[in-house]
């Protein structure tokens, strides 16, 4: 057996994780070592009234003598006008901390909420300018309540246009949070549907980052992990919520996909998600979940070693292939032991699928998946996804 060297990589991933159960209540101490008294906490709407946990770490920090403001994120993915309803609430408020506690969509609109505040611009001018990444002057406690985006450990920020149909993402290391408390508690509440969602999203995460054209071996590492952590605990996760080991295992493994997201890269299953999240407002989560097996069965193709290697991560057991369809076939099995929905679930129809098609192919992810993309593959792709009416178990995952 031959070995090769290693190519060149550089990574960077300054942030600081605290993870475990209960860590959220270290909130107020984190936020005073970081010289902050004033801070604005940015939470999902209505969070108290169905996950009480969040309610206990909020009235943690309202007991801590920090003077605490607080803001509500309307229910959906982040938008322009969300954005900018935070950064004035951060301006008029003078605060000295950014703490985002929620899911994935509260954090991403923390993190480009921040970034205009210190640009003292709209995010649409942010848009249209030269998009400098300044480094931050006030610290962001990025806090997630859900076990998906890991957002709390990267450097991108999706926030949609609905006036123009389109999710703009913005990414750089700057962006990033400086402190990722994980605390699974927080996710303990989470009904079946969003845990299946957020999951799905995770784990596409995880094995993205194996195959992306950008991979390294740090990224690698981490996301297997991730896979051996998420493979059989997402789908105990939506049978049970209250499985704290399941729970623990999905916060502590979406954290790590977060993590080598940003070593590596999502691939092509994000873009052909984040153009059916445009079309249709769709969960993010939910839009990976509907490609994941379609750009994966595509991908087998041209990586299948890394693909075996994600099998094996994840436990399965040898089926006599060695083409990366034992991993394809344990994701097809997972989506239908979780019930997960299909594309035609969302209204749409053939007439869609070019719309679809161009927006994936103008998608930056695309462009780092280990293999370029032919509009027929994308095409198929969906086409192939929206043939689907229903989901059939087809073999045991892992």
């Amino acid at each position: 057996m031959t070995t090769t060297p290693v190519s060149s990589f550089a990574n960077h991933l300054p942030v600081r994780v605290s993870f475990g159960d209960g860590v959220a209540h270290t909130l107020p101490d984190l936020v005073r070592a970081a010289g902050a008294t004033r801070v604005l906490v940015l939470t999902d709407q209505d969070i108290e009234t169905y996950n009480p946990a969040v309610a206990d770490v909020l009235s943690t920090l309202e007991g801590s003598g920090l003077s605490v403001v607080r803001l509500e994120k309307p229910p959906g993915e982040p938008t322009i006008a969300m954005v900018d309803d935070t950064t004035a609430r951060m301006r008029t408020e003078e605060v000295g901390a950014l703490v985002a506690l929620g899911g994935g969509s509260v954090i991403d609109t923390a993190k480009a909420a921040r970034l205009c505040h210190q640009q003292g611009s709209s995010f649409a001018e942010f848009l249209d300018s030269e998009r400098v990444y300044p480094a931050p002057v006030i610290p962001l406690f990025a806090v997630p309540t859900t076990a998906g985006t890991g957002s709390e450990v990267s450097g991108g920020s999706v926030v949609s246009d609905p006036a123009a149909g389109r999710k703009a993402g913005i990414a750089h290391p700057n962006l990033r949070a400086q402190y990722a408390v994980v605390d699974p508690v927080l996710t303990w509440s989470m009904p079946p549907a969003m845990t299946a969602n957020t999951g799905i999203d995770a784990l596409a995460q995880a094995i993205a980052a194996t195959v992306a054209k950008v991979r390294t071996p740090i990224g690698d590492a981490i996301a297997l992990e991730a896979v051996r952590l998420m493979g059989t605990s997402l789908a105990a996760a939506v049978r049970d919520g209250s499985d704290t080991a399941a729970r623990s295992n999905m916060a502590c493994g979406a954290m790590m996909a977060g993590l080598a997201m940003n070593i590596s890269d999502c691939t092509a299953e994000h873009s052909l998600g984040q153009a059916i999240g445009g079309l249709t407002g769709a969960p993010h989560g939910l839009t990976i979940g509907l490609v994941l097996v379609e750009t994966l069965e595509r991908e087998r193709r041209h990586v299948p070693a890394q693909l075996e290697r994600v099998a094996d991560a994840w436990g399965l057991p040898a089926d006599g292939t060695t083409d990366g369809t034992r991993l394809v076939t344990a994701v097809r099995s997972l989506l239908a032991e979780l019930e997960f929905p299909v594309l035609a679930d969302l209204g749409l129809a053939e007439t869609d699928l070019d719309r679809l098609t161009d927006m994936a192919l103008a998608d930056y992810f695309i462009t780092v998946s280990p293999h370029p993309w032919e509009r027929t593959e994308v095409h198929h792709a969906f086409a192939t996804a929206l043939s689907l009416q229903g989901r059939q178990l087809t073999s045991t995952a892992g």
